[in-house]
């Protein structure tokens, strides 16, 4: 049972780092139609910036991390209004194609930026624990569960981030104008919405919460480098399973695929040593899989009706 809780409890702060980043997916998805492989980028910057202010200039931390997202917000909607605009109206595939070289050229801004050396991004918490419901005397967590304290912070983070984005964009205006550009958007332009002003204002939530996802990733007393880019890109699992173009869909897609990717670090080399190492990487495709062979277009996405 302590086994079982110490890897819910872990997946649940992972997969809440993971719902984070794949909202910023599904945000820019839902306004432009557009699967932004440049994500990756923005969330290594946010992870950089957030160095760069916490531990090279001084500033605390929970005022370093939302500076860093509003600069990698600006840049993500800089990029939108450069070299995205212009693309509207053309193919899917290119517009995608476009991203992915975004993503390349970011990733050497960051590179130049920031050198190319491993960063810590400054967070309290480090490798702090705590240890619930067992004796902490001896230095360990005897007949407990061990929890670090930056899990806890990314779930409560978390919570409060897509709570405050969930209701801000099903309630507001600006909600209302990215849904109804997303269903039609000469159909939005008609009625009077400025459909390229809320394709920056969703290019610069994405952006601000691809950030905040690569700070919460960096907050656990380790080191983050411009390699790690790569491993945002975990999260498309969880876009899939959820939906491409439902928040909730991301929400709890992350939760799903960080729950995966906990318990079956935890109990699959005792009970299936033959399946190697490093399986729970593997896993959350097998549950991606699973999902489209029963909804094609994932737990909460849109169903697509074409008449003939």
């Amino acid at each position: 049972m302590t086994t079982f809780l110490q890897a819910l409890i872990s997946g649940l702060g992972i997969g809440s780092v993971y719902a984070i980043i794949a909202v910023s997916f599904v945000v820019i998805y839902r306004a432009t139609g557009v699967l932004n492989f440049a994500q990756p980028a923005l969330f290594i910057l946010g992870s950089f910036a957030t160095s760069a202010f916490a531990v090279d200039a001084g500033i605390p931390f929970f005022v370093a991390v939302p500076l860093a997202m509003i600069v990698v917000g600006l840049l993500s909607a800089g990029v939108e209004r450069i070299a995205i605009r212009p693309m509207v109206g053309r193919p899917v595939f290119s517009t995608a194609i476009v991203t992915i070289g975004l993503f390349i050229a970011l990733l050497i801004v960051a590179f130049r930026l920031f050198d190319s050396r491993p960063r810590t991004v400054g967070d309290p918490w480090q490798l702090n624990s705590l240890c619930l419901g067992g004796d902490a005397s001896a230095g360990g967590c005897a007949g407990g569960v061990l929890v670090y304290e930056n899990t806890i912070a990314r779930i409560v983070i978390a919570v409060v981030v897509l709570t405050v984005l969930v209701l801000w964009l099903g309630r507001s205006r600006l909600g209302l104008a990215m849904r109804a550009t997303s269903f039609d958007q000469e159909i939005a332009l008609a009625q009077g919405v400025n459909v390229g002003r809320v394709f920056s204002i969703a290019w610069a939530i994405g952006g601000g919460l691809a950030a905040l996802g690569g700070v919460l990733l960096a907050a656990n007393g380790g080191v983050v480098q411009a390699t790690d880019a790569l491993f945002s890109l975990v999260v498309l699992p969880a876009i899939i399973i959820g939906g491409l173009d439902s928040l909730k869909g991301g929400i709890v897609g992350g939760l799903v695929v960080g729950l995966v990717a906990a318990l079956t670090s935890a109990y699959q080399p005792i009970h299936a040593p033959w399946l190697g190492p490093n399986f729970e990487n593997v896993a959350p495709y097998l549950v991606m899989i699973i999902v489209l062979l029963v909804r094609p277009y994932g737990i909460f996405g849109t169903r697509e009706v074409q008449r003939l």
